[in-house]
């Protein structure tokens, strides 16, 4: 597939169109803990998959600098916030993610006691494991004594971003903090790859899955964290040198389509397009911010091709595997249903945004 700008761009207001026309069709049936019912799909409902769909929302629109997607942003949050917010855990901070950069590009007081408020409680309420990192606490499941990939993505951005831009140097530290525990326990030193979770009642990775999307949030973090904060140099470069170390590991098992399979090292488990994106979305930035070299921004690209050859004519993402919970054995993983999602809209709206940085730039070139 020839890649260029205006392919790229026309998806992308699919992708837009898509996220936001998502429902919740009932097919899947999750309460939460306080007997409300849980909605992982519908746009229009406060949780983590739509908290990443945002993110990707306002990235595009940091790209673009277009007004419609601003509007939509702010409407959103206004809603949302009128609406009430819900019980703070790890899955419902991912959409102060979103609110975080809004806030620091606009500077709009509406934004600002929410924001700070949720960080102190973060801070200050949110459960801790040993060596205090984040137990993995959500709406609709207590995991105490667990980590898992995903917290990084949903809490400590959060904290890196918001600290960085209100000028709290302690919520930046925590975010920091948050990553080098994780990797401690997450990182699988014999490939570089990470496992999707981590408990200390037992102490064991459960079914040590190398999980793609799990290692799509790490890639994808990790150059998000650079862009968001300024980190103290010996934890910026021990996270990079925990990067490069995925990124070798990564590249080996990108299938010939250009995807990568959920299980990463399992050639039985289903090619995935959100962990897909996400990894192709830091590979690609990673490459333009000057830490990887010409294979890296070879495998991204080959990332959008599958991309864009997995988004219909409706702007749906399709192959993006559901919201996964902590697997005990390989084979859950493998059976993980198929659903479009928020996340898998948004992690693909970064991977071709992104994408637009190279794209162009060989335009040009030629």
């Amino acid at each position: 597939m020839a890649l260029n700008g205006d392919t790229i761009l026309a998806n992308l207001d699919r992708l837009v169109a898509g996220i936001t026309g998502l429902k919740n069709d009932g097919r899947f049936h999750e309460p939460n803990l306080d007997g409300t019912a849980g909605d992982y799909i519908s746009f229009d409902s406060w949780e983590w998959p739509q908290g990443v769909g945002l993110y990707g929302i306002i990235r595009l629109w940091q790209f673009t600098g277009r007004d419609d997607l601003k509007a939509l942003i702010e409407g959103w949050y206004e809603r949302r916030l009128a609406a009430g917010l819900p019980k703070l855990n790890v899955n419902t901070t991912a959409p102060m993610l979103g609110l975080s950069v809004l806030w620091r590009e606009t500077q709009d007081d509406r934004w600002k006691e929410t924001l700070d408020t949720w960080a102190s409680r973060v801070i200050t309420e949110m459960g801790r494991t040993q060596e205090g990192a984040f137990e993995h606490h959500v709406s609709d499941k207590v995991n105490d004594d667990e980590l898992w990939d995903d917290t990084l993505y949903m809490v400590a951005l959060f904290l890196a971003s918001y600290g960085q831009a209100s000028g709290r140097k302690e919520l930046v530290d925590e975010a920091a903090r948050q990553f080098l525990v994780h990797a401690r326990y997450l990182s699988d030193p014999e490939t570089g790859l990470w496992f999707h979770g981590w408990t200390f009642n037992g102490r064991h990775n459960f079914a040590r899955a190398r999980w793609a999307r799990g290692n799509a949030w790490i890639t994808a973090g990790i150059l998000d964290l650079f862009d968001l904060a300024e980190l103290p140099t010996s934890v910026r470069d021990f996270l990079l040198g925990v990067l490069t170390a995925q990124v070798n590991a990564l590249l080996p098992l990108q299938a010939e389509s250009g995807a990568w399979r959920t299980l990463l090292d399992d050639q039985t488990s289903y090619e995935e397009t959100s962990a897909t994106a996400g990894i192709g979305y830091g590979l690609l930035k990673a490459y333009r911010l000057g830490y990887g070299d010409e294979s890296w921004k070879t495998a991204g690209l080959r990332a959008v091709e599958f991309v864009l050859r997995n988004i219909d004519a409706n702007g749906t993402v399709l192959n993006v595997s559901y919201g996964t919970r902590m697997g005990h054995d390989l084979q859950f993983y493998k059976d993980i249903p198929i659903q479009p999602t928020g996340y898998g809209q948004a992690l693909s709206i970064l991977c071709l945004s992104e994408a637009l940085n190279h794209v162009n730039a060989s335009e040009v070139a030629a």
